[in-house]
């Protein structure tokens, strides 16, 4: 796992002297930003230098659209997900508006100073300073002035369609976990602490673990999914009703249902984090409770016969 490096008063900017760094906010770390992190590794390697992944400690889009914010990852997830993309280094920039107010020349001596990098590594769309006035051509022009090599590159596509957090949101909102999880390169997952729930599903013979889950992480569309639930370190298979179960609409709120498999200790308070895989139905509101729960075991029975060791 490569070393974290906070941007602060202490921080030593010559790190990025003859580096190759991928530079962007890499929500989700999917195969599109592992294809511009694998470009940096790739040119760090044939010139000597480092590999350093880029990247801000928050997504802009926290601070000036908070409102309208779907996220990937969280911001620690996003980062220690990075730290494990085989880089030797990831440095975290602190992101504010003051900092976003800089003019681009700004924007770069106080990301870089004056030790620059050999590469820098960006997608070609890559906009920074005040009001995402700087662009690639403003960033060659400053990459002739200070010797560093400008690659700026164009999105991994697949299916004729470019990879991005956009098109993978998109389909998580239609519950295509299949296809995003594709795109991603790796389980779309949420973390949560358990809370007391209802209640109903233990009266009924199969106990849940109830996650609130933040509106900014509410990428997934609702319905009942089969996944991976992982409770410290190990992992079980589970049955998962993600949204306002319909049944009990009047006395629920949007919410994530995980119902282990082969597990019966108090979970109360202690952290669970669930990757989906599967996608096996709607939200379905039942008129009469003997269907609800022969629906619900044929969705347990299904995961347990199907669900794939992972």
């Amino acid at each position: 796992m490569a070393q974290i490096f906070n941007v602060d008063q202490s921080f030593d900017q010559t790190i990025f002297q003859g580096a190759s760094c991928a530079f962007g906010v890499f929500d989700g770390v999917h195969k599109g930003h592992q294809f511009l992190i694998e470009c940096a590794k790739q040119s760090a390697q044939a010139s000597g230098g480092k590999s350093l992944v880029l990247t801000f400690d928050v997504d802009p889009d926290e601070v000036f659209r908070p409102d309208q914010l779907k996220k990937l990852m969280t911001n620690e997830d996003r980062i220690a997900t990075l730290a494990q993309s085989g880089v030797d280094g990831v440095v975290v920039l602190p992101f504010t508006r003051e900092f976003a107010a800089s003019s681009p020349e700004e924007f770069l001596y106080k990301t870089f100073g004056d030790m620059t990098p050999a590469f820098l590594h960006i997608g070609f769309d890559f906009k920074f300073g005040a009001r995402a006035k700087g662009t690639v051509e403003d960033l060659r022009q400053w990459g002739e002035a200070h010797q560093v090599t400008i690659d700026a590159h164009g999105l991994k596509a697949e299916d004729g369609a470019p990879i991005s957090a956009t098109r993978i949101r998109a389909l998580l909102s239609e519950g295509d976990i299949a296809e995003a999880n594709r795109l991603l390169g790796h389980p779309y997952y949420v973390a949560g602490t358990v809370e007391p729930g209802r209640g109903e599903g233990a009266d009924m013979g199969f106990r849940t673990a109830n996650l609130e889950i933040a509106t900014a992480f509410r990428a997934l569309s609702d319905g009942v999914y089969a996944a991976w639930a992982d409770v410290d370190g190990t992992r079980y298979k589970a049955a998962v009703n993600v949204g306002v179960p319909a049944t009990f609409a009047d006395r629920s709120h949007a919410t994530c249902e995980v119902h282990l498999l082969d597990f019966d200790e108090d979970l109360y308070g202690r952290s669970v984090r669930v990757e989906f895989l599967h996608w096996l139905r709607p939200m379905k509101k039942f008129d009469d409770i003997n269907e609800l729960i022969a629906t619900v075991q044929g969705n347990i029975a299904w995961v347990r016969e199907n669900l794939s060791v992972s």
